[in-house]
């Protein structure tokens, strides 16, 4: 466990791969026996498939064992995949999805201490210190942004400003007023704080911020530079999800910014084809799993997180890194046949300095055939723009869309603040108005 003075590393973040791989090992067969003698849907699943936690021998034996979905959690809703008795879970968190039951976690005391130790891990991976003032801007509650962010700089030994999200006036008022160091938020909100810096006639590189620890959607390097052109920060990629632990399972070292160090001593990540469900080498393109190595409360085994990434060598820590999410599995857009991320129309629309970088994706149906409409919005501090030059802008994108992407497109430039802003969460990028099931 981190002290709260502490501002080293933990040794195992420098341990030898065959240490860790005997650590991980170790830690893999008591999860699964824990699974298996506390859950009815582990027993029910493992039996179903022929195994049994004895019969991991090896790390490479995990293959054998079934996947977990997050319909499997929205069945056994609201606390039948927790492993210890409820009166021993002392916090719950759930998702927010926005439709069907919520996915429930549970969390021992043990569990809610762990989880604030690899967040301070990774907010000093991020280049956080004991006495930093972090600034929360993820949302409190049943989100686990918040309060993973708060306990973890707390346990670093840190100040925290609880803000949560909204208010994003009083956002800045409070990054001028108590000159936070560090900043922890969805990267999307972070647009739209240093969007009020300029709406305030103040220049966001002025204040004291010097690392955004940024995650909860997928970003690219693209808006990496964009939200490090308009500030002095260093912008790091921190990752998590709810069904696993919240945030602080991976997170870049602002030394590197090569991709989140994947905390392997506490969660053992897996490649696989999404189709097939194999496991692929390190280093290919193929969909997340992860499996809990540690947890008491909700032990998690080879959950699909459908996040599309590549698992990379070691360089900062001896623990592998993930490659950028390149999209997710179930947000795939296909359109007449060719697979679109949103992520890919992102790259593009920030590579335009016209353009404040805030998008949407419209699809519709014309008949048989999908349409597809790309909004997009002038950046603020161009004043006027004539109509002419806006549909030069406008021809750009959708030749640069049709040219890297592959699909027709249709695209509005729109005055600034047009595009819905998220306060809290993460960012709506897709506005489907397809028929249902076509």
């Amino acid at each position: 466990m981190l002290s709260p003075t502490r501002a080293t590393p933990d040794p195992v973040e420098h341990a030898s791969r065959d240490a860790i791989s005997a650590l991980q090992l170790e830690r893999l067969k008591w999860t699964l026996r824990h699974a298996y003698d506390n859950v009815p849907h582990y027993r029910r699943a493992f039996d179903a498939k022929g195994v049994h936690p004895d019969d991991l021998q090896q790390l490479e034996d995990l293959a054998k064992f079934p996947f977990t979905s997050k319909s499997d959690l929205r069945d056994n809703y609201p606390f039948g995949m927790f492993a210890v008795p409820r009166e021993r879970i002392v916090r719950v968190h759930a998702s927010s999805g926005t439709t069907g039951k919520p996915t429930v976690v549970g969390y021992t005391q043990r569990d809610i201490d762990t989880w604030a130790d690899l967040v301070a891990r990774s907010i000093r991976a991020a280049g956080g210190r004991p006495g930093d003032i972090v600034h929360v801007a993820y949302g409190y509650g049943l989100f686990t942004g918040g309060l993973g962010a708060h306990y973890g700089a707390e346990r670093l030994g840190c100040t925290v400003v609880p803000m949560s999200g909204g208010q994003t006036e009083k956002q800045v008022q409070l990054i001028r007023d108590f000159k936070p160091d560090i900043i922890m938020v969805t990267p999307s909100y972070m647009q739209v704080i240093v969007e009020e810096f300029a709406r305030q006639g103040l220049d966001a590189r002025d204040c004291s911020l010097r690392v955004g620890i940024f995650g909860a959607e997928p970003w690219t390097e693209a808006m990496r530079h964009e939200i490090e052109s308009k500030t002095s920060l260093k912008a790091v990629d921190i990752y998590g999800l709810s069904e696993v632990m919240g945030p602080g399972v991976a997170c870049e070292c602002v030394e590197t910014q090569d991709g989140p160090v994947i905390w392997e001593d506490h969660f053992y990540p897996e490649i696989i084809d999404p189709v097939t469900g194999e496991p692929l080498p390190d280093g290919s393109e193929g969909e997340l799993v992860f499996t809990t190595l540690t947890k008491e409360g909700l032990p998690i085994i080879r959950y699909r997180t459908r996040d599309l990434t590549r698992l990379l060598p070691p360089t900062a820590r001896a623990f592998r890194r993930m490659g950028k999410i390149v999209g997710r599995s179930d947000d795939m857009l296909i359109v007449r046949g060719v697979n679109v991320f949103p992520t890919q129309i992102e790259e593009i629309v920030i590579q335009h300095d016209k353009l404040s970088g805030q998008y949407q994706i419209h699809l519709s149906r014309d008949g048989h055939l999908d349409k597809v409409e790309v909004h997009c919005e002038l950046e603020p501090s161009l004043g006027h723009v004539s109509d002419v030059e806006r549909q030069q802008i406008a021809d750009w994108l959708a030749h640069r869309i049709k040219t890297l992407v592959g699909i027709t497109t249709r695209v509005c430039v729109l005055p600034p603040d047009s595009i819905e802003r998220t306060l809290v969460g993460k960012a709506r990028r897709v506005v489907d108005h397809r028929p249902k099931g076509a």
